[in-house]
C-alpha cells in the first residue's frame, strides 16, 4: 500500500511542513513521536497520512501532546497494516451525522444533482476525532463533507485543509520533490 505522509506545524513563525517517513513504526505512538520530531515546540502539529487514493488519517497533537485521530474510513484498518496501526483501535465512528447539515440545494428542494448525492458516503465509515480541526475553522461537519464528497481523493481533502490553514503551498511543495 503507497502512502504519503505530511507533518503541518505551527508554531510562533507560522505553519511549516515536512514529508513524515512512518516505515517501521509499530505502533500510534511511535508515529505520534516521529510528529512530535518534527517541531518538538509546535503549537500544533498536525499529520495527514492518505493512503492508496482511498484512505485519509489525520493525526494532531498540541503542544506535543494530547494525541487525537480520526480517519475517514474504518476499513482502512483492514485493509493494511499501516492503517491497522493508525485507526484500528478507534473505537469512535461517527456514524450518527445527525449535526452534519444537508446542503442547501437538499434542504431547499432544488431540482439541481447536488442535491440528489448523499451527504455522506453510505459505504465510508469515518472514525475518531471528528472535531480534530474545529478550532481551526474547519467543524466537523465539513471535515465529514470533505471525505465524503464524491470524487474526492484523500490528496483533495488535504488540500482543502491546507488551504484554510494556510499551508496548501508547503504541503504542494511537498509533493512535487
Amino acid at each position: 500500500m503507497s502512502y504519503f505522509a505530511a507533518a503541518v506545524v505551527r508554531d510562533e513563525g507560522g505553519w511549516n511542513a515536512a514529508e513524515v517517513n512512518l516505515r517501521g513504526a509499530t505502533d500510534i505512538d511511535e508515529v505520534a513521536d516521529r510528529l512530535r520530531d518534527v517541531e518538538p515546540d509546535a503549537e500544533v502539529s498536525l499529520l495527514f497520512v492518505e493512503a492508496d487514493d482511498a484512505y485519509l488519517v489525520l493525526l494532531r497533537l498540541d503542544e506535543g501532546e494530547d494525541l487525537r485521530v480520526f480517519g475517514s474510513d474504518s476499513a482502512f484498518a483492514e485493509e493494511s497494516r499501516l492503517g491497522a496501526l493508525l485507526v484500528g483501535d478507534l473505537k469512535t465512528s461517527v456514524t450518527g451525522l445527525d449535526d452534519v447539515d444537508e446542503p442547501p440545494s437538499a434542504t431547499a428542494g432544488g431540482g439541481d444533482e447536488e442535491s440528489e448525492q448523499p451527504v455522506v458516503d453510505p459505504e465510508a465509515d469515518p472514525v475518531g476525532d471528528a472535531d480534530i480541526l474545529a478550532d481551526l475553522g474547519i467543524s466537523a461537519q465539513r471535515l465529514l463533507k470533505l471525505c465524503a464528497h464524491e470524487g474526492m481523493l484523500p490528496a483533495d481533502v488535504t488540500a482543502g485543509v491546507c488551504q484554510v490553514l494556510g499551508c496548501a503551498d508547503e504541503v504542494e511543495e511537498l509533493r512535487e520533490v
